[in-house]
């Protein structure tokens, strides 16, 4: 069963079509990842789907019911986790989770509010305020706070941005016990290593949803080698492979990537580099990571 359907969504601004036709389905427990660059329409799409603004055109369905038609209803039953962090600074973490308890009509929420400062490793800080804390523990309270009312679908738009490694490692092990109690979970990120632990990802880039598919099988359908060489003047090497190859070249701090067809033999790039007096460190020969996939497509 589809927990949330979309079909032929749009939503412009002006001239500009922040989100241009998108159509596609989400299967309740799965969690979904919607990944792109700025400006690609992630929040517009997540904030639509929260029926926060309303789209030029198109048809939402959660739950089994129209955005349109019964947006309290449907709110009632999500949480949504801003890019932003839109708590109370001059509130406790304690006293924040109460302010959403009552916001959704949750009554005697003691319990499930000790449940949830255990559950984000919180508890040990409940009476300190919220302006107080740090990234990472903002964005746990954030997620606390969007759980209180025990949520069926749980929207994040680009919830790790500029959380640290470590807090960002206990976020996506907080959101999969939330899996496990069989929430849905629609996720924005700019990470294309974080989309990896998605069951599924949607590639978008101008409005557009450019690829949709599980992270393995979108690797798959490219059919495509990555040839990795550690290399210096590595910048050197790169402009000479953009000049006198037609492969796709990406530079990555000390080594540039190249992706060519499975069958390529990596020796031709390799002397090439030799011949124009660049030394070679290291080469590999790897798969095309999401990265690699998306510069490919929007190419």
């Amino acid at each position: 069963m589809n927990t949330i359907t979309i079909k032929n969504l749009s939503k412009s601004y002006g001239s500009i079509k922040a989100v241009n036709g998108i159509s596609l389905s989400i299967e309740k427990g799965e969690m979904f990842g919607l990944v792109g660059p700025d400006g690609a329409g992630k929040t517009t799409t997540i904030r639509i789907l929260c029926g926060l603004i309303e789209p030029d055109e198109g048809e939402v369905v959660l739950l089994g019911k129209d955005i349109l038609k019964e947006k309290k209803v449907i709110q009632n039953n999500i949480g949504y986790l801003s890019q932003k962090f839109s708590l109370y600074g001059d509130l406790t973490i304690d006293e924040n989770i109460e302010f959403f308890a009552e916001i959704h009509n949750v009554h005697n929420y003691q319990n499930r509010r000790d449940e949830l400062l255990e559950f984000t490793r919180l508890k040990p800080f409940r009476k300190r305020l919220a302006e107080q804390l740090s990234g990472g523990m903002k964005q746990k309270l954030a997620l606390a706070c969007s759980l209180i009312h025990k949520p069926q679908i749980l929207f994040l738009d680009e919830p790790t941005t500029g959380v640290d490694p470590v807090s960002r490692r206990d976020f996506w092990k907080i959101l999969s016990q939330l899996l496990k109690e069989g929430i849905t979970i629609f996720m924005t990120t700019p990470y294309l290593d974080e989309a990896e632990r998605c069951h599924r990802i949607a590639m978008m880039n101008k409005g557009e949803i450019i690829a949709l598919d599980q992270p393995n099988k979108l690797k798959e359908k490219i059919n495509k080698q990555i040839i990795e060489i550690v290399c210096s003047p590595v910048r050197k090497a790169y402009s000479i492979l953009k000049e006198k190859t037609n492969h796709e070249v990406q530079l990555f701090g000390d080594r540039v990537n190249i992706m060519t067809d499975i069958s390529y033999d990596e020796k031709e790039i390799i002397n090439l580099l030799l011949e124009n007096n660049i030394e070679i460190i290291d080469s590999r020969i790897t798969v095309p990571s999401l990265e690699n996939i998306f510069m490919h497509l929007i190419k």
